[in-house]
C-alpha cells in the first residue's frame, strides 16, 4: 500500500511525470544499455526499441500502476500485472535484473525533471516503483515454481524434429527436447519465447503461440516479418533453422488461456493472430465441447490464411459452432459482406459471450470497441498482444 504522504506527493506530481515520461524512458534505456550492452543483445528486443514500442509500453505501465495506486491504494491493476509478469516470467526475469532498471530509471527520472524531483518525490515514485516490483514479482515467482523452475530458468534445449510449411509467408516447428525430461504441458492460448543466435552473435528472444498438442513435441508457428525492421528472429527462423537444428525455448507462458465454462466463446483473429485461436478452436473439438463457438477471422486473402483447412474442419467437428472468414482479396467469389476487413456487428454474438481476440492492434481496438457497443463487458473480452501492450488504460 502506498503510503497517505506518497500518494499526495504521486497525485501532485503525475502530470509532470506523464508529461515528461517519454523523454524519461528514452534517456533510461540509453543508460541502461550504455551500462549493460548485453541486456540489448541477449534480453530485450531489439525490433521494439527501434521503433519505440518498448519505451510506450514502460511509461504506460509505470503511469497506469501510479494512478491505480492513487485512486485505489489497495487494488493493484491484476490485468496489466498478470500480462508482464508472464512475458517476464518468459524471458527469465528474476528479482536482482530490477535493481539494475531502477538505477538507470531514477537517474533519467532527476535529469529530465531536474529541481522538480525533491528528496520526497524522489522517495514517493520509489514507492511506486518498488510496490510494483513487489506485486510483479509475486507473480513471476509463483510461476517459476509452477513451471519447476524455481530459480527462474525455464530454458532448454529443443530439437525441431518437424517443420510444415502453411503459407508462403507461415511455417510451423515442432521441436523435442533434448533431455530426457518430459515435454511441459500448457494451457491452450500460451506461447512460447524462442531464442536464437544471429549472425552477430547477439542471442535474441521473441514468443510464439503453441498452436498445436503433438504428443511428445510443442508446435509453435511463425511468420515471417518485413518492415521497418524486419522480423529478426521470425526470419531467422525461416531462413536457417531445419529439421536436426536446435534452438532454446522457455516453458509455456501466458494469461490469455481458454476458460473452462459452458457459456458461449468467440474465438476472433486477424493474420497470425490465429494461432492461439486455432489451440483453444483444437483443444475445444478434442474435447467433444457443447458450448456456442464462434470464430472469426481476417485475412488477406485466402493463400495468406494459416490453418485455413483446419478451422474449416474443426468447426465442423464442433455440434455448435460456426465460422466467419473476411478476406481483402478473394480471388475467387466470395459473399460481399465477408470481403474486407472483419466488423463483428454483422455476427450474432450472445450477451454472455466470452471473447478472445488475437492480431494487429488496429483490428483488435476495432473488435474490443465493437465488442463493448454490443454490451460484451471489459472483464470478459481478452487479448493476446506478441509485444509491449499500449492499451495500458482499459474500462
Amino acid at each position: 500500500m502506498l503510503s497517505e504522504k506518497s500518494i499526495e506527493i504521486v497525485r501532485a506530481t503525475l502530470p509532470a511525470v506523464k508529461g515528461g515520461i517519454g523523454e524519461i524512458t528514452a534517456l533510461f534505456y540509453d543508460k541502461l544499455f550504455a551500462s549493460h550492452p548485453s541486456l540489448l543483445s541477449d534480453l530485450f528486443n531489439r525490433g521494439n526499441q527501434a521503433n519505440g514500442t518498448q519505451r510506450e509500453a514502460l511509461a504506460g505501465a509505470i503511469i497506469q500502476f501510479g494512478a491505480a495506486l492513487i485512486e485505489q491504494p489497495d487494488v493493484h491493476p491484476e490485468a496489466m500485472l498478470s500480462r508482464i509478469a508472464h512475458k517476464h516470467a518468459s524471458l527469465g526475469v528474476t528479482g536482482d535484473q530490477y535493481q539494475v532498471v531502477h538505477t538507470h530509471l531514477f537517474a533519467a527520472i532527476a535529469e529530465v525533471l531536474g529541481e522538480a524531483v525533491t528528496k520526497d518525490v524522489a522517495s514517493a515514485w520509489d514507492e511506486v516503483y518498488w510496490l510494483l516490483v513487489e506485486a510483479l514479482t509475486d507473480i513471476e515467482n509463483r510461476l517459476y515454481v509452477e513451471a519447476g523452475a524455481p530459480d527462474g530458468n525455464t530454458w532448454r534445449r529443443y530439437r525441431v524434429i518437424g517443420r510444415h510449411t502453411e503459407t508462403h509467408e507461415v511455417a510451423t516447428f515442432l521441436v523435442q527436447p533434448l533431455d530426457a525430461d518430459p515435454v511441459p504441458s500448457f494451457h491452450p492460448g500460451q506461447y512460447v519465447s524462442v531464442q536464437v543466435q544471429l549472425p552477430d552473435g547477439a542471442n535474441q528472444i521473441r514468443q510464439y503461440s503453441l498452436s498445436g498438442t503433438p504428443f511428445d513435441a510443442l508446435q509453435f508457428t511463425v511468420k515471417k516479418i518485413s518492415g521497418s525492421p524486419d522480423g529478426e528472429v521470425s526470419n531467422h527462423l525461416h531462413d536457417h533453422i531445419r529439421e536436426g537444428d536446435t534452438i532454446r525455448v522457455s516453458a509455456p507462458f501466458g494469461d490469455v488461456t481458454l476458460d473452462q465454462h459452458d457459456n458461449p466463446v468467440l474465438l476472433a483473429s486477424a493474420g497470425i493472430g490465429c494461432t492461439p485461436m486455432i489451440s483453444m478452436l483444437r483443444h475445444l473439438a478434442q474435447g467433444g465441447s457443447t458450448r456456442k463457438v464462434i470464430a472469426v477471422h481476417a485475412d488477406r486473402a485466402p493463400a495468406t490464411h494459416a490453418f485455413r483447412a483446419e478451422l474449416d474442419l474443426l468447426v465442423a467437428q464442433l455440434p455448435n459452432a460456426d465460422a466467419h472468414v473476411w478476406y481483402e482479396i478473394p480471388h475467387t467469389p466470395w459473399p460481399a459482406n465477408r470481403t474486407g476487413h472483419s466488423d463483428l456487428t454483422d455476427v450474432a454474438i450472445p450477451h454472455d459471450t466470452t471473447a478472445y481476440l488475437c492480431g494487429p492492434l488496429p483490428f483488435m481496438h476495432k473488435a474490443r470497441t465493437q465488442l463493448l457497443t454490443l454490451g460484451i463487458p471489459s472483464s470478459r473480452i481478452h487479448f493476446e498482444l506478441f509485444g509491449p501492450d499500449p492499451l495500458t488504460h482499459r474500462p
